[in-house]
Protein backbone atom coordinates (compact mmCIF):
# COMPACT_ATOMS: atom_id res chain seq x y z
CA UNK A 1 0.00 0.00 0.00
CA UNK A 2 1.14 3.23 -0.48
CA UNK A 3 1.01 6.40 2.16
CA UNK A 4 0.16 9.86 0.72
CA UNK A 5 2.31 12.45 2.67
CA UNK A 6 5.91 10.50 2.64
CA UNK A 7 7.17 12.95 0.18
CA UNK A 8 9.24 16.00 0.82
CA UNK A 9 7.05 18.36 2.41
CA UNK A 10 8.07 21.81 1.00
CA UNK A 11 8.25 20.38 -2.71
CA UNK A 12 4.72 18.58 -2.34
CA UNK A 13 2.86 21.39 -0.68
CA UNK A 14 4.68 24.11 -3.61
CA UNK A 15 3.38 21.52 -6.22
CA UNK A 16 -0.01 20.84 -4.84
CA UNK A 17 -0.61 24.44 -4.98
CA UNK A 18 1.53 25.21 -7.93
CA UNK A 19 3.33 27.36 -6.46
CA UNK A 20 5.75 28.72 -9.67
CA UNK A 21 9.29 27.58 -9.62
CA UNK A 22 12.16 30.41 -10.85
CA UNK A 23 13.54 29.64 -14.33
CA UNK A 24 16.26 30.98 -16.17
CA UNK A 25 14.16 32.07 -19.04
CA UNK A 26 17.03 30.11 -21.21
CA UNK A 27 17.28 27.00 -22.93
CA UNK A 28 14.52 25.19 -24.90
CA UNK A 29 10.85 25.28 -23.21
CA UNK A 30 10.04 22.13 -21.11
CA UNK A 31 8.24 19.25 -23.33
CA UNK A 32 5.91 17.89 -20.88
CA UNK A 33 4.32 19.94 -17.80
CA UNK A 34 3.20 19.04 -14.38
CA UNK A 35 0.01 19.11 -15.47
CA UNK A 36 0.22 16.24 -18.16
CA UNK A 37 2.21 14.11 -15.84
CA UNK A 38 -0.63 14.34 -13.48
CA UNK A 39 -3.03 13.12 -15.67
CA UNK A 40 -0.95 10.58 -17.39
CA UNK A 41 0.20 8.95 -13.75
CA UNK A 42 -3.50 8.49 -13.03
CA UNK A 43 -4.49 6.94 -16.68
CA UNK A 44 -1.56 4.90 -16.22
CA UNK A 45 -2.85 3.71 -12.48
CA UNK A 46 -6.24 3.86 -13.64
CA UNK A 47 -5.78 0.98 -16.46
CA UNK A 48 -2.56 -0.97 -14.35
CA UNK A 49 -2.85 -0.32 -11.07
CA UNK A 50 -0.84 2.06 -8.93
CA UNK A 51 1.92 -0.64 -8.65
CA UNK A 52 2.79 -0.52 -12.33
CA UNK A 53 2.76 3.50 -12.40
CA UNK A 54 6.89 3.53 -12.32
CA UNK A 55 8.54 7.05 -13.07
CA UNK A 56 9.95 4.71 -15.80
CA UNK A 57 6.69 3.67 -17.54
CA UNK A 58 5.30 6.90 -16.98
CA UNK A 59 8.11 8.62 -18.64
CA UNK A 60 7.92 6.41 -21.88
CA UNK A 61 4.06 7.01 -22.17
CA UNK A 62 4.82 10.49 -22.50
CA UNK A 63 7.68 10.39 -24.82
CA UNK A 64 10.28 11.59 -22.65
CA UNK A 65 13.27 10.63 -20.80
CA UNK A 66 12.75 9.15 -16.87
CA UNK A 67 14.95 12.04 -15.97
CA UNK A 68 12.53 14.49 -17.88
CA UNK A 69 10.17 14.12 -15.14
CA UNK A 70 12.49 14.77 -11.81
CA UNK A 71 12.82 18.32 -13.47
CA UNK A 72 9.16 18.83 -12.63
CA UNK A 73 8.18 16.06 -9.60
CA UNK A 74 10.70 14.96 -7.06
CA UNK A 75 9.65 11.05 -7.31
CA UNK A 76 6.60 8.42 -6.94
CA UNK A 77 5.69 9.85 -3.68
CA UNK A 78 5.37 13.21 -4.85
CA UNK A 79 3.32 12.40 -7.56
CA UNK A 80 1.17 9.76 -5.53
CA UNK A 81 0.14 13.15 -3.47
CA UNK A 82 -0.93 15.08 -6.78
CA UNK A 83 -3.05 12.27 -8.53
CA UNK A 84 -4.96 11.99 -5.00
CA UNK A 85 -5.68 15.91 -5.04
CA UNK A 86 -6.12 15.95 -8.63
CA UNK A 87 -8.88 13.27 -7.88
CA UNK A 88 -10.50 14.63 -5.27
CA UNK A 89 -10.80 17.95 -7.72
CA UNK A 90 -13.20 15.99 -9.90
CA UNK A 91 -15.81 15.96 -6.91
CA UNK A 92 -18.77 18.81 -7.83
CA UNK A 93 -18.97 20.32 -4.57
CA UNK A 94 -21.59 22.49 -5.19
CA UNK A 95 -23.72 23.61 -2.44
CA UNK A 96 -27.00 23.03 -3.23
CA UNK A 97 -29.74 21.57 -0.87
CA UNK A 98 -30.52 20.60 2.55
CA UNK A 99 -27.20 19.34 4.97
CA UNK A 100 -28.41 15.96 4.25
CA UNK A 101 -29.25 16.57 -0.03
CA UNK A 102 -25.28 17.64 -0.29
CA UNK A 103 -23.70 14.84 2.08
CA UNK A 104 -25.37 12.07 -0.02
CA UNK A 105 -24.65 13.74 -3.27
CA UNK A 106 -20.73 14.02 -2.13
CA UNK A 107 -21.03 10.23 -1.37
CA UNK A 108 -22.80 9.28 -4.24
CA UNK A 109 -20.07 11.22 -6.30
CA UNK A 110 -17.48 9.48 -3.84
CA UNK A 111 -18.63 6.09 -4.92
CA UNK A 112 -18.37 7.00 -8.64
CA UNK A 113 -14.33 8.40 -8.36
CA UNK A 114 -13.88 5.48 -6.84
CA UNK A 115 -14.62 3.47 -9.72
CA UNK A 116 -12.95 5.76 -12.32
CA UNK A 117 -9.96 5.39 -10.14
CA UNK A 118 -9.90 1.86 -8.46
CA UNK A 119 -6.45 2.22 -7.56
CA UNK A 120 -7.56 5.25 -4.57
CA UNK A 121 -8.38 2.43 -2.15
CA UNK A 122 -4.38 1.37 -2.12
CA UNK A 123 -3.33 5.16 -0.81
CA UNK A 124 -4.18 5.35 2.77
CA UNK A 125 -4.47 9.03 3.57
CA UNK A 126 -3.95 9.05 7.18
CA UNK A 127 -1.77 11.52 6.86
CA UNK A 128 -3.09 13.39 3.70
CA UNK A 129 -2.00 15.61 0.63
CA UNK A 130 -2.88 19.08 2.06
CA UNK A 131 -3.43 20.14 -1.53
CA UNK A 132 -7.17 22.07 -2.74
CA UNK A 133 -8.57 18.67 -3.37
CA UNK A 134 -8.67 18.02 0.44
CA UNK A 135 -9.50 21.59 1.25
CA UNK A 136 -12.34 21.67 -0.71
CA UNK A 137 -13.89 18.62 0.28
CA UNK A 138 -14.01 19.40 3.95
CA UNK A 139 -14.96 22.98 3.55
CA UNK A 140 -17.75 21.27 1.65
CA UNK A 141 -18.81 18.72 4.51
CA UNK A 142 -18.47 21.46 7.32
CA UNK A 143 -20.59 23.83 5.47
CA UNK A 144 -23.10 21.06 4.67
CA UNK A 145 -22.82 20.61 9.04
CA UNK A 146 -23.34 24.21 9.76
CA UNK A 147 -26.86 23.72 8.66
CA UNK A 148 -27.66 20.95 11.22
CA UNK A 149 -27.04 22.72 14.65
CA UNK A 150 -23.99 20.85 15.81
CA UNK A 151 -21.46 22.15 17.90
CA UNK A 152 -18.21 23.07 16.40
CA UNK A 153 -16.58 20.13 17.68
CA UNK A 154 -19.53 17.86 16.54
CA UNK A 155 -19.12 19.10 12.82
CA UNK A 156 -15.62 18.18 12.78
CA UNK A 157 -16.30 14.70 14.06
CA UNK A 158 -19.35 13.94 11.66
CA UNK A 159 -17.12 15.02 8.87
CA UNK A 160 -14.79 12.47 9.95
CA UNK A 161 -17.27 9.94 10.21
CA UNK A 162 -18.28 10.23 6.69
CA UNK A 163 -15.14 10.27 5.69
CA UNK A 164 -14.09 7.29 7.14
CA UNK A 165 -17.08 5.47 6.06
CA UNK A 166 -17.76 7.01 2.16
CA UNK A 167 -14.09 6.29 1.74
CA UNK A 168 -13.66 3.11 3.01
CA UNK A 169 -17.32 1.77 1.44
CA UNK A 170 -16.63 3.19 -2.17
CA UNK A 171 -13.02 1.33 -1.85
CA UNK A 172 -15.09 -1.50 -0.94
CA UNK A 173 -17.43 -1.43 -4.16
CA UNK A 174 -15.37 -0.44 -6.59
CA UNK A 175 -12.81 -3.84 -5.24
CA UNK A 176 -15.55 -5.54 -6.35
CA UNK A 177 -15.13 -4.59 -10.00
CA UNK A 178 -11.70 -4.42 -9.79
CA UNK A 179 -11.27 -7.88 -8.51
CA UNK A 180 -13.50 -9.36 -11.64
CA UNK A 181 -11.78 -7.70 -14.05
CA UNK A 182 -8.18 -8.63 -13.17
CA UNK A 183 -9.51 -12.47 -12.23
CA UNK A 184 -11.43 -12.56 -15.03
CA UNK A 185 -13.89 -14.61 -12.72
CA UNK A 186 -17.31 -13.10 -11.75
CA UNK A 187 -18.50 -13.06 -7.44
CA UNK A 188 -21.33 -15.50 -8.37
CA UNK A 189 -18.14 -18.16 -10.10
CA UNK A 190 -15.44 -17.41 -7.23
CA UNK A 191 -18.39 -18.68 -4.33
CA UNK A 192 -19.54 -21.13 -6.77
CA UNK A 193 -15.94 -22.81 -6.69
CA UNK A 194 -16.01 -22.43 -2.47
CA UNK A 195 -19.59 -24.46 -2.41
CA UNK A 196 -17.39 -27.08 -0.30
CA UNK A 197 -16.97 -24.80 2.08
CA UNK A 198 -20.51 -24.56 2.91
CA UNK A 199 -20.79 -28.30 2.51
CA UNK A 200 -18.12 -29.94 4.61
CA UNK A 201 -16.22 -27.00 6.56
CA UNK A 202 -19.41 -25.17 7.61
CA UNK A 203 -21.15 -25.42 11.00
CA UNK A 204 -24.21 -24.41 12.02
CA UNK A 205 -24.47 -25.10 15.79
CA UNK A 206 -20.54 -23.54 15.99
CA UNK A 207 -22.17 -20.15 14.23
CA UNK A 208 -26.02 -19.93 15.06
CA UNK A 209 -26.60 -16.34 13.98
CA UNK A 210 -25.09 -16.94 10.61
CA UNK A 211 -27.16 -19.79 10.12
CA UNK A 212 -30.53 -18.19 11.23
CA UNK A 213 -29.76 -15.11 9.02
CA UNK A 214 -29.42 -17.11 6.24
CA UNK A 215 -32.14 -19.26 6.74
CA UNK A 216 -33.75 -15.73 7.27
CA UNK A 217 -33.09 -14.50 3.69
CA UNK A 218 -30.11 -12.61 4.95
CA UNK A 219 -28.14 -13.06 2.44
CA UNK A 220 -30.03 -13.56 -0.36
CA UNK A 221 -28.20 -11.33 -3.02
CA UNK A 222 -24.76 -11.56 -4.69
CA UNK A 223 -21.55 -9.77 -2.93
CA UNK A 224 -21.66 -6.67 -5.32
CA UNK A 225 -25.41 -5.87 -4.16
CA UNK A 226 -24.26 -6.72 -0.84
CA UNK A 227 -21.51 -4.15 -0.58
CA UNK A 228 -24.12 -1.49 -2.37
CA UNK A 229 -26.82 -2.30 0.71
CA UNK A 230 -24.42 -1.99 3.00
CA UNK A 231 -23.39 1.04 1.61
CA UNK A 232 -26.68 2.50 1.54
CA UNK A 233 -27.78 1.28 4.73
CA UNK A 234 -24.60 2.73 7.00
CA UNK A 235 -24.78 6.00 5.15
CA UNK A 236 -28.26 6.47 6.09
CA UNK A 237 -27.76 5.34 9.80
CA UNK A 238 -24.85 7.97 10.06
CA UNK A 239 -27.00 10.55 8.71
CA UNK A 240 -29.91 9.40 11.17
CA UNK A 241 -27.40 9.43 14.02
CA UNK A 242 -26.45 13.48 12.76
CA UNK A 243 -29.60 14.29 12.63
CA UNK A 244 -30.81 12.72 15.72
CA UNK A 245 -27.81 14.36 17.82
CA UNK A 246 -28.63 17.98 15.87
CA UNK A 247 -31.78 17.35 17.32
CA UNK A 248 -31.01 16.66 21.08
CA UNK A 249 -29.05 19.83 21.10
CA UNK A 250 -31.99 21.80 20.21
Amino acid sequence: MERSGGGDPRETLRLLWRSPQARSGRGRPPKVSLEKIVAAGTALADRDGLDAMTMERLAASLGVGTMTLYTHVPGKAELVDLMVDSARQELDLTPAGSWRDRIERYAQQTTALHGRHPWLRAVSTVRPPLGPGLLARDDFLLAALSLTGLSAAERSAASDSLVTFVDGAAAALAEHTHAERISGQSDEDWWADRQEFWESFFDPARYPAIEQTWHNGGFDRDAAKAAANAFEFGLRALLDGIAATAERNR
